[in-house]
């Protein structure tokens, strides 16, 4: 068991240092671009990335980190430097004004927050709702409040955001409750008939892809949307020579050309990369060829991405075996914290991963391997500190007592004869902590850590199904190896014995 802990340690040693050269990559000296997880902006990001890039300086794209308080708290930590955001989401959902606000006073409240909003890219991307073009008798958003029967299919963020469905519920005085649906998925949801009405990005390719009717805002609830960069105020002075370039790009971006790239990308399968260089290079807008599903499992990033979930599993399990093995022993043999032991892993087992994840982003005051690594170390424990309970308390009295008869203390007991006869059970807990943290791990991708969900989220974006199993399938398979290698450890721990 000695040897156990041993070889524990030097792992985590190794892979300190693998994380700290990770870190490192992004540097003091990288401009750092995020993204919410929907096209527009992974495309907006490679935009500013390839823009900031192309002058000779060091930027990197942290792409689809999840809604705007993933981002705007990666933002507020230092952990991205800019992202593309909307007026209306800045002036309703950030600063929680009531009523709209200008530019100027925007700019004076974001201060001091240590943030700044400028460059106008020159489109305005506002929400609407849509239904399709065969309802009849419904052509705005008045018209709703006398058909209670439909079913309303909205995304989650716009369910909760202040300038979503709650002030249009209030503003036209719709008796509906909505079901919450992913955005990529909803055009499919609405075209098979599940839901009659979902909201929409102005700028969305497939609203004329499936023919459907905007319904009309007659109220004027919805606020402009002009795409512009929500910053972080130090960052011209940092890279000067990135923000020009990014500067560069006001009002050169209209809503055609925003329609157009995101059709790009949702129609004809080509990559935000592609479609963001295309656009910024006109001369190699030759494009790409939709790539198939053996492809994008293939594709240039598949090491990158498995060395990250390689990284964040095994990490996370090492650690959770370093506390959840001593906390097992104690929940063992010391009946009065059992059950607060065992209780407390499970309830940090339940805390849902993105609450956790948009929980450990301002504590930790950072996005990427280190809030993912600790969200999967605590959803690793509670396999760990059961078996290892479980496998303690089934080791048979007699032999403890045998031990001590030999003069062995209650520590070499412990180390010499009971936990090398639990180690079976032990060792189970582990496998199963071990296979669920390739499962969970990713989420990873939600916060910029990488790993196999990084296609997962891009597929989700996308409704992309190729994306999706080009995600999915290798992460299956590490899950099947890992599964594999223990089951061989634990015949070799037969043998032995």
């Amino acid at each position: 068991m000695r040897t156990f802990f041993a070889t524990a340690l030097r792992w985590v040693a190794v892979l300190t240092l693998v994380l700290g050269g990770a870190a490192t990559a992004a540097d003091a000296d990288t401009l750092r671009v995020g993204s919410k997880r929907f096209t527009e902006s992974y495309i907006l990001g490679e935009v500013l990335t390839q823009s900031a890039a192309a002058r000779g300086g060091r930027a990197e794209h942290r792409q689809g980190l999840g809604n705007t308080a993933i981002v705007l708290a990666a933002l507020q930590a230092g952990s991205i430097d800019v992202y593309p955001e909307y007026m209306g989401t800045i002036d309703l959902e950030i600063l929680k004004n009531s009523s709209a606000s200008s530019l100027e006073q925007m700019r004076a409240a974001l201060q001091p927050m240590g943030l700044g909003v400028a460059v106008p890219l020159g489109f305005n991307n506002t929400y609407a709702l849509a239904m399709r073009a065969d309802s009849k008798g419904i052509e705005s958003l008045s018209d709703l409040a006398r058909q209670p029967t439909l079913k309303l299919g909205l995304s989650h963020e716009f369910i909760g955001r202040a300038d979503g469905w709650p002030g249009l519920k209030q503003r036209y005085g719709l008796p509906h409750t909505p079901r919450g649906l992913d955005h990529g998925i909803a055009y499919e949801a609405l075209a098979q008939r599940q839901v009659d009405l979902i909201d929409i990005y102005s700028t969305d390719a497939k609203i004329r892809q499936y023919g459907l009717r905007v319904l009309k805002d007659d109220l004027g609830y919805f606020p402009r949307y002009d795409a512009m960069l929500l910053y972080r105020l130090d960052a011209p002075q940092r890279f000067p020579k990135e923000w020009a370039a990014i500067a560069a790009l006001e009002g050169r971006i209209s809503a055609e050309q925003m329609i157009a790239m995101n059709a790009q990308v949702e129609l004809e399968g080509k990559s935000f990369a592609a479609v963001a260089r295309h656009w910024l290079s006109p001369a190699n807008a030759a494009g790409d060829a939709r790539a198939g599903l053996i492809t994008k499992i293939f594709d240039a990033s598949l090491w990158t991405l498995t060395r990250q979930h390689l990284v964040l599993v095994l990490a996370s399990v090492i650690l959770a075996c370093l506390v959840g093995i001593p906390l097992g022993i104690v929940a063992a043999f010391a009946p009065r914290l059992r059950q607060p032991v065992l209780a407390l892993a499970g309830m940090l087992q339940t805390v849902p991963s993105l609450a956790l994840l948009a929980i450990l982003i301002p504590l930790l005051g950072m996005i990427g391997t280190v809030p993912a690594l600790v969200a999967l170390f605590v959803y690793a424990l509670l396999p760990i500190v059961r078996n290892t309970c479980t496998g303690l308390l089934g080791v048979p009295q007699g032999l403890r007592t045998a031990a001590q008869a030999l003069g062995l203390g209650r520590r070499a007991t412990l180390i010499d004869v009971e936990l090398p006869l639990a180690l079976p059970v032990i060792l189970a807990g582990i496998k199963t902590a071990a296979v669920m943290s390739v499962g969970t791990a990713t989420i990873a991708a939600f916060i910029g850590a990488g790993g196999f969900g990084e296609r997962i989220t891009i597929g989700l974006a996308l409704n992309d199904n190729d994306m999706l199993l080009a995600g999915a399938i290798p992460a299956a398979l590490l899950a099947l190896l890992t599964q594999g290698l223990f089951e061989a450890g634990e015949r070799l721990i037969a043998r032995r014995n």
